[in-house]
C-alpha cells in the first residue's frame, strides 16, 4: 500500500517546478536543532545534551569573531586561559575596589566563578580535570546577542533562538556544495525559537519557515562597523547577511515582542557530529523513502539516524508531505521529539560524564552569543532542565498564510500569530491535559469526543482501516468501533511495516470527515495526514492503539496550531504529486 505524505494544512503548495532557483539550492540546505536547556540562574540557555534543535554549527567565519572581551576566536584560544569568565578553578578577576571600581561588577558574574569553581571540582572528581573546563571554554566561537540594540531581560523565562546555518564554509561543509550555494553567513534555513518557562518545566519550540516575508530591523555588524539599513518585505532567512545572527535575533524580538535571551548557530558539520555524540536518534517513515538530492535512504518503519542521514533527514525537502519547508519543519519537529524522549529516557542530563562529552561536542560546532560563551551557562542550562515534562513539550510552526504579492512566500496569519505570541510573552503552556467533556473543536485534537453531530453523511464516506499494529485482526476491531458510529469502513488487513504510531490519512476535499474519524478515535492532530494517494480517508492502526476503543492522549495542543508534543510519536509520509 501506497500511504500519505504528512505536513500540516497550511503547507508549501509550490511544485517542484515552480520555485525559484534561490528554493531549489535550499533543498541542500540544513536543518536540524537541539531544544536547549533553561539556565535557572543567571542567564541560561541551550546547552549541550538538552533536548531539541540543533542543527549547523560553529556560525559564519564572518562573524565568529566578535567576544565579551573584544578578541577574535583565534585569539581566544590562547586569551581565555587568562580573562575574566573563561576559565576554570580560580577567578582571575581583582578583588572589588573599596572605592566603587568593583562596585560595577554584576552579582550574575559572581555567580558564574562559583558555578565554574564547582564544574572544576566535579571534573577532577571525575579524572577529566580542570583542564577539561579550560578546554571548553576555549572551544566556543560567540558574537553579540543583538544587533538592533535590543535590551535584554535578566529574569523569568528563557527565550533561545536555535538557527541552523546553510554556509558552505568551514570542515566539512563544502561536502554539501560550494559558494554558488551558499557563501559567507549563508542563510538560516532553520530558525526554532525555544521558550522555557521561568518554572523551568514546559517547553514550547516554535518553528520559522524560512521563506517567510518580514520586515528586517536596522542592523550594525559587530566586526565591519557597516550598518544594514531596516528592509520591508524581506524573507527571514536573509536577516543573518546583515551583520550575523544577532540581526535575525533583533528580527524575532520585533516580530513577536519577546526579548530573546541566547542564539545559538549551526552548521551541517553540527548535525552530524551532535546526532552522533547522543547515540542517534529514532526517526519513522511510513514508506521506504529515498532522496538522491539529500542522499536520504530509509526502509518503512522506525530507523535510527546518526551521522550524514541525520543530517539528510532533517535537510530533505523533496523526500516529504509536499515537497514544501512546512513538510521538513515537520520532519525536524518529529527529530527533535524524539532526541527529548531519548534524552529523558536515558538520563543524558544527570550522567555527568556523558554531558560532558556531548558538551565537548557542542561547544566545538556551536557559535552562540557572547553571553552565552560560558561553560557555567552552558552547565547551568543542562542541570535546570532536568525534570522538563515530555507532555508539556510542545513543537508548533507559527501560523502562516500564502504572502499577498507572492503565493510562494508565506507570511504571519497575524491574528493566529499574535495569540501565539501573546501567550509566550504572558509565560503560559501550550499544552493543557483532555478534557473528556470539552466541545469537539473543528480542528481534531485528540479531546472531543465521539458523541458530536455528524457533518456528513458517514455511510457515503470512503472509509478503509489498515493494520500496522503488529496485532492479528486490529484492523477488523477498528472497523467495527467505527460501524458502531455510522460510518462503513473496510477493513484492509497488514498493508505496511509494522509503525509506531495510529496516524488518519485523507486524500483531497476529505479533511471534514478525516478530522470525525480521529476524533472519535482520539488522534490527536499531529497524526492527521494529508495525501494525494488515497480517495477518501484511511486509519492506520498502529502500535499505540492495540486495545481499547480510545487512543490514551496525554496532552493536546491549541486547535489553531499544528505541531505536537514530545510525547508524541509521528512518522513522515513520503511526498506524493502535489
Amino acid at each position: 500500500m501506497s500511504t500519505p505524505p504528512p505536513g500540516p494544512e497550511n503547507r508549501d503548495d509550490r511544485t517542484p517546478d515552480d520555485r525559484t532557483a534561490d528554493d531549489r539550492t535550499a533543498d541542500d540546505r540544513t536543518a536540524d536543532d537541539r531544544i536547549p536547556d533553561a539556565d535557572g540562574a543567571a542567564t541560561g540557555s541551550a546547552g549541550a545534551g538538552t533536548p531539541g534543535p540543533a542543527e549547523p554549527g560553529p556560525g559564519p567565519a564572518a562573524h565568529g569573531g566578535a567576544r565579551r572581551d573584544g578578541a577574535s576566536p583565534a585569539a581566544a584560544g590562547a586569551d581565555e586561559a587568562t580573562a575574566p569568565g573563561s576559565g576554570a578553578g580560580a577567578p582571575a578577576a581583582a578583588p572589588p575596589d573599596p572605592a566603587g571600581a568593583g562596585a560595577v561588577r554584576r552579582p550574575r558574574r559572581r555567580r558564574r566563578w562559583v558555578v565554574l569553581g564547582l564544574l572544576a571540582v566535579l571534573l577532577v572528581l571525575l579524572g577529566a580535570g580542570a583542564a577539561a573546563v579550560w578546554r571548553l571554554q576555549s572551544n566556543l566561537s560567540t558574537s553579540p546577542l543583538d544587533l538592533g540594540g535590543g535590551e535584554k531581560v535578566e529574569n523569568g523565562p528563557l527565550d533561545i533562538l536555535v538557527m541552523g546555518t546553510d554556509t558552505r564554509e568551514g570542515e566539512g561543509n563544502d561536502a554539501y556544495g560550494d559558494d554558488e550555494d551558499s557563501s559567507g553567513a549563508g542563510l538560516t534555513d532553520v530558525m526554532m525559537l525555544v521558550h522555557v518557562p521561568e518554572d523551568r518545566q514546559d517547553v514550547t519550540v516554535v518553528s520559522f519557515p524560512r521563506d517567510l516575508v518580514v520586515d528586517l530591523p536596522r542592523c550594525t555588524d559587530p566586526e565591519s562597523g557597516r550598518t544594514h539599513p531596516a528592509e520591508e518585505d524581506a524573507m527571514l532567512n536573509s536577516a543573518i547577511a546583515n551583520g550575523g545572527p544577532g540581526c535575525t535575533v533583533a528580527t524575532l524580538n520585533e516580530l513577536t515582542g519577546l526579548s530573546i535571551d541566547h542564539f545559538m548557530l549551526a552548521d551541517f558539520q553540527a548535525v552530524k557530529e551532535l546526532s552522533t555524540a547522543v547515540g542517534g536518534v529514532e526517526v519513522c517513515v511510513n514508506e521506504a523513502v529515498e532522496d538522491p538530492k539529500s542522499g536520504l535512504d530509509l526502509p518503512a518503519g522506525v530507523s535510527a539516524v546518526e551521522g550524514e542521514q541525520a543530517l539528510a533527514f532533517l535537510r530533505s525537502r523533496a523526500a516529504f508531505g509536499d515537497g514544501g519547508d512546512q513538510s521538513r519543519i515537520r520532519s525536524q519537529q518529529s527529530f527533535l521529539a524524539s532526541l527529548a524522549r531519548k534524552v529523558r529516557e536515558e538520563g543524558t542530563l544527570t550522567d555527568l560524564p556523558r554531558l560532558y562529552t556531548i558538551a565537548d561536542v557542542a561547544t566545538r560546532n556551536l557559535h552562540v552569543d557572547d553571553d552565552l560563551g560560558s561553560v557555567p551557562t552552558m552547565v547551568g542550562l543542562a542541570t535546570a532542565l532536568r525534570g522538563f515534562d515530555l507532555a508539556g513539550t510542545a513543537f508548533v510552526t507559527v501560523p502562516t498564510e500564502p504572502y499577498a504579492l507572492d503565493p510562494n512566500r508565506l507570511q504571519l496569519d497575524e491574528e493566529a500569530a499574535g495569540d501565539l505570541f501573546e501567550r509566550l510573552r504572558q509565560d503560559r503552556s501550550l499544552t493543557d491535559a483532555p478534557d473528556p467533556a470539552a466541545t469537539p473543536s473543528s480542528s481534531p485534537t485528540g479531546a472531543g469526543t465521539p458523541e458530536q453531530t455528524p457533518s456528513v453523511d458517514r455511510a457515503a464516506v470512503p472509509l478503509t482501516v489498515a493494520d500496522a499494529s503488529g496485532v492479528e485482526d486490529r484492523d477488523r476491531q477498528v472497523a467495527e468501533l467505527l460501524e458502531d458510529e455510522g460510518w462503513a469502513p473496510e477493513p484492509i488487513g497488514a498493508v505496511t511495516a509494522p509503525l509506531p504510531t495510529t496516524q488518519v490519512f485523507f486524500g483531497p476535499g476529505w479533511y471534514g470527515p478525516a478530522t470525525e474519524v480521529a476524533e472519535q478515535l482520539g488522534v490527536p492532530s499531529a497524526q492527521l495526514v494529508p495525501t494525494t494517494t488515497i480517495d477518501g480517508v484511511q486509519v492506520s492502526v498502529g502500535g499505540n492503539f492495540t486495545e481499547g476503543e480510545r487512543l490514551e492522549t496525554g496532552s493536546v495542543l491549541p486547535g489553531d496550531l499544528q505541531g505536537q508534543t514530545a510525547d508524541q510519536v509521528t512518522c513522515q509520509q513520503a511526498a506524493g504529486d502535489w
